[in-house]
């Protein structure tokens, strides 16, 4: 069989969740971000066999490799089956080795080739006579002469024309303009060189292969810096700079238990962000190139790590900066990844931190790096202000909307929760503070009352037991039922109801009620009815208090005191709190069963540590030998 191409291999391997691969033979449990068991091609008790997000290593026998070699190893079977087999799991199909496809891989590999000489010649030049221009700024901006070597740094020279004549005959014009190093003419004369007079930096994949160049200018002139065009090797968007450098260093710094800080994945603005982190020795630092962070590039931060830092400056562009990847970042966030966001300090960079204050200062702002969750509330008021009800409400409806986007139902859950408990207390503070009122602190008593345990003596009249199907939401009827007839409750409850899923009605006259109650001095039943009925919700009010369905009980009647409606709407909640964790780990489960991955294991093991306190069960348990 032909050579496959390596584009198509590699997207092989980042479609090959190999946890999940190695899990249907081994039995694997949790090492730090890592996984671990015992190894599958010599006998062990001991667990010496570490699988990775990108490949697996026995340190007992030393069997090492990726995806493709643990089915060919494991299976007995050839790398043509191997690939076929992984293909067909991925949903790929495997190139035919026609030999246009062959042709076109040699030319891939070609270019790999030019870039590489011309890195080498960039290099020599820089250390040449006529780069000691180019060389005094890289030692002014701090990096020794080994940083300098390390990252493949070198200078274009100083006119054009120079690059075709040192390669020689051997390479043509036409293979550097594929390569990117020539800018096409508009008259169809050969092309001039696209860098030069320019400190250049190579792009490396992230095999550390280079597959293209960013330049800056030494003068005055604009762009200061200039990155190659896209090629059949490289793509802006799904290019990181530093890359290859930071996988090799998280790697190295697990296995040797470095400190934290200097292990973390941080993504900066650019190249000498990059290079001045990584000789400070935060050198899990990379950057895009040039441009806001894309899809692409979030989804190979979180190959390296589940919780990557993206650090922005602390100006309005900054923030702006955070709001835009946070908000591409929610549809793809899990349980097990998500973001943390630091911030400078106005007026620095990260390169000029480590240079004015050193390492420790950019350890700080590490250390400070705050979770997504904490951060996206921030970032959404300052869409708008939130001074007035109508403001207030849409400032509510974005961060509901935001909580929405996330694709797994537990976590949007429990970001919905955390957004509009930082709401509420947003809301509240100025109101408590004018009144002189003392917080509310009984949430966690009474739900940790109620939640599980024997319900309180509550009088109620005789109803039929709804249909388990309805049941949650026969109880959110009950639950706002109740803060409607005793409106003064709702400071106390209405923000823990908000957390619950609920139907359209409940929604709206939650939100309409604790509009009211937060412009109100005082509010009763009556006063609460009629600005419910001027709202045209009397539809929702008749069902939230009549007795259809099912009758209501007693706790949500006018007979009810305000101690007994409260006892009930705690218990009624604990209930509605179980049910809801019974539900989504069935839906976990049956997930599971059809899906066997590493994320699909770890959602059952949370979920049934909230419901039944293990916390501890290993994957293991749910893998296969066959």
């Amino acid at each position: 069989m032909a050579r496959l191409p390596d584009s198509f291999i590699e997207e092989l391997r980042a479609r090959t969740p190999l946890a999940a691969l190695v899990g249907r033979r081994v039995k694997l449990s949790r090492s730090g971000r890592n996984w671990k068991g015992c190894c599958p091609f010599h006998a062990e008790k001991t667990p010496s066999f570490y699988v990775y997000d990108d490949g697996y290593h026995c340190f007992g026998c030393g069997a090492h490799g990726d995806a493709i070699s643990f089915v060919m190893d494991s299976g007995g079977g050839s790398f043509v089956e191997a690939v076929a087999q992984l293909a067909g799991e991925a949903g790929l199909e495997v190139p035919k080795p026609t030999p246009q496809a062959a042709e076109v891989e040699r030319q891939r590999l070609d270019l790999h080739a030019i870039l590489e000489q011309v890195c080498s010649l960039y290099q020599q030049t820089l250390f040449a006579p006529q780069g000691a221009a180019a060389l005094a700024y890289l030692r002014g901006r701090g990096l020794t002469d080994a940083t300098i070597r390390r990252f493949g740094l070198g200078f274009s020279g100083d006119g054009r024309g120079s690059l075709i004549q040192r390669l020689g005959a051997d390479v043509t014009p036409a293979r550097l303009q594929e390569s990117g190093l020539l800018r096409e003419a508009e008259d169809g004369s050969p092309g001039r060189e696209l860098f030069f007079n320019r400190v250049m930096f190579p792009i490396r994949d992230r095999r550390g292969r280079v597959i293209s160049f960013g330049g800056r200018t030494l003068g005055d002139g604009q762009p200061k810096y200039v990155n190659g065009p896209e090629t059949a090797l490289f793509s802006k968007r799904r290019t990181l700079y530093g890359l290859d450098a930071a996988r090799a260093a998280v790697r190295e710094a697990a296995g040797a238990g470095a400190a934290q800080s200097h292990a973390t994945v941080v993504a900066v603005e650019g190249y000498m962000d990059v290079i001045a982190l990584h000789q400070a020795g935060f050198a899990g630092a990379v950057a895009p190139l040039g441009t806001a962070l894309t899809e692409e590039q979030l989804e190979a931060l979180w190959q390296l790590s589940p919780a990557p830092v993206l650090c922005f400056d602390g100006d309005a562009a900054g923030g702006r900066a955070a709001a835009r990847a946070a908000d591409m970042a929610l549809p793809r966030l899990t349980p097990e990844r998500t973001l943390r966001i630091a911030t400078l300090p106005a007026g620095e960079d990260p390169d000029t931190l480590v240079r004015r204050q050193g390492q420790a200062a950019f350890a700080t702002i590490l250390q400070a790096a705050r979770p997504l969750s904490e951060c996206l509330f921030g970032l959404l008021r300052e869409a708008g202000p939130a001074a007035t009800p109508e403001q207030r409400a849409a400032f509510r409806a974005r961060l509901e909307a935001a909580a929405a986007r996330i694709g797994d139902r537990g976590l949007a859950a429990e970001y919905r929760r955390t957004l509009l408990e930082q709401y509420f207390a947003s809301v509240r503070a100025p109101a408590r503070a004018k009144s002189g009122a003392r917080p509310n602190t009984s949430f966690g008593a009474h739900a940790n009352a109620y939640a599980l345990g024997p319900a309180p003596p509550v009088r109620a009249s005789p109803r039929p037991r709804p249909a388990e199907a309805t049941a949650d939401a026969e109880r959110m009827r009950h639950l706002i039922a109740i803060l409607l007839r005793h409106p003064s409750l709702l400071p106390k409850l209405e923000e823990t109801a908000a957390s619950l899923p609920m139907p359209p009605a409940a929604r709206r006259l939650l939100t309409a009620a604790q509009s009211l109650a937060d412009s109100a001095d005082s509010l009763d039943f009556s006063t609460l009815i009629n600005h419910l009925t001027g709202l045209r919700l009397a539809d929702d009010t008749a069902w939230a208090l009549g007795d259809v369905p099912l009758p209501l009980p007693a706790c949500a009647g006018p007979a009810a005191t305000v101690s007994e409606a409260e006892t009930a709407w705690w218990r009624i909640y604990g209930l509605m709190q179980r049910s809801l964790l019974e539900a989504e780990l069935a839906a976990a489960r049956r997930d599971c069963a059809e899906n066997f991955t590493a994320a699909s294991v770890q959602r059952v093991e949370a979920l049934a540590g909230a419901l039944f306190g293990r916390t501890d069960e290993p994957i293991a348990e749910l893998g296969s030998d066959d």
